[in-house]
């Protein structure tokens, strides 16, 4: 590592040292090159090629599969998601499902956490279900039901599930080590989720029969380890939650998005396609976050101008255009963001 990022790893190693970390790794390229690349973890077995659930990290993947199908002119942004999903009732648009904006934050049924086996269970749900709110007109995050709308859009163009276009397409041209629905090898470089406190789950559900709620309790188990940990849910794929990935391979990715759409020579997307990808398409509220939120097509745009997502646990991962950086932070222990601002308060000390 460049000595000029020392702050950053004497940061990272002080979130161990405090006994606020027990397993993470931390990723950062600038101006286009590699520069942080750290594991730590008393937890078992962590070592760079560890992948663990990175929760809502993952829909940024899950869109770039849609996104790529757009750039190769096989989807419209603006035509309705019938035109290719002839079942799904919602008259929404692929632009507003990638925005967070179609009205369909949460599943009409409610399922058991064996569902999340069940593809086309949950996609005939979502097909069959009424909108929330007229599509287009605010913003509500959606939450659980964002990998299934846009990877049943992908499914039905392509024929591949997401899982597979994005291991093809996208993660095998880039070597990105990150993945939907894992086979039994990749199980085994797992990391184990934990609570960073007991009352993480109820406090990240929210108020009891809230749009929060409703959206991040169905199908049940997605805030229960014990489900989490399970080969069920990383064989399954749920791609607006369960991407499990390696710090490097998010930092891969959004240096690609950095540099254009092009990483090491190897060109995934147009610079069109990702000056589009990354613009604010909505500013406003959210009625599941209950803030003022601008979502791109698959991101979190802040203010600074940088992009990225986060994912409830801690882990995120983002670009920042203007200082030149892609940044990717996992963790194993589920708690707040408080780690990764300290971490980006030290890494923009040293930029």
């Amino acid at each position: 590592m460049h000595p000029r990022f020392t702050p950053v790893r004497d940061c990272f190693h002080d979130l161990f040292a405090s006994g606020r970390e027990t397993g993470a790794a931390l990723a950062v390229w600038h101006d286009g090159h590699p520069v942080v690349d750290l594991v730590g973890g008393s937890d078992a077995g962590w070592r760079p090629d560890t992948l663990v659930n990175v929760y809502s990290v993952g829909k940024p993947l899950a869109a770039a599969c849609l996104l790529a199908l757009i750039d190769r002119g096989r989807v419209e942004l603006d035509s309705p998601v019938a035109a290719y999903w002839p079942e799904f009732r919602t008259p929404a648009t692929v632009r507003q499902v990638l925005s967070h904006t179609a009205g369909l934050p949460a599943f009409p049924v409610v399922r058991p956490a064996e569902a999340v086996a069940d593809w086309a269970l949950l996609c005939a749900d979502l097909a069959a279900a009424t909108p929330e709110w007229e599509p287009g007109t605010v913003a509500g995050e959606h939450a659980w039901t964002y990998g299934h709308l846009v990877g049943e859009l992908v499914r039905r163009v392509d024929g591949r599930p997401v899982g597979r276009f994005l291991a093809e397409e996208i993660a095998g041209p880039w070597r990105l080590d990150l993945a939907f629905g894992l086979g039994a090898t990749d199980q085994r470089r797992c990391a184990d989720v934990s609570y960073g406190d007991p009352g993480w789950p109820v406090r990240t559900r929210g108020t009891p029969g809230s749009l929060r709620a409703r959206a991040l309790g169905n199908p049940s188990g997605g805030l229960d380890v014990a489900v989490v940990n399970s080969p069920l849910w990383r064989g399954a794929e749920v791609p607006a939650v369960n991407l499990h990935a390696t710090a490097s391979g998010l930092a891969r990715f959004y240096a690609g998005l950095l540099g254009g759409g092009a990483l090491d020579g190897v060109r995934v997307f147009g610079a069109d396609l990702v000056a589009e990808a990354t613009r604010v398409q909505y500013d406003g509220p959210d009625l599941l976050l209950e803030r003022r939120t601008r979502w791109t097509l698959g991101m979190q745009g802040e203010e600074d101008g940088s992009w990225g997502m986060g994912g409830i646990g801690g882990s995120s991962a983002w670009a920042d255009p203007r200082r030149g950086y892609a940044f990717a932070y996992v963790t194993a222990r589920l708690a707040g963001h408080d780690r990764v601002d300290e971490l980006v308060e030290a890494l923009h000390s040293c930029l």
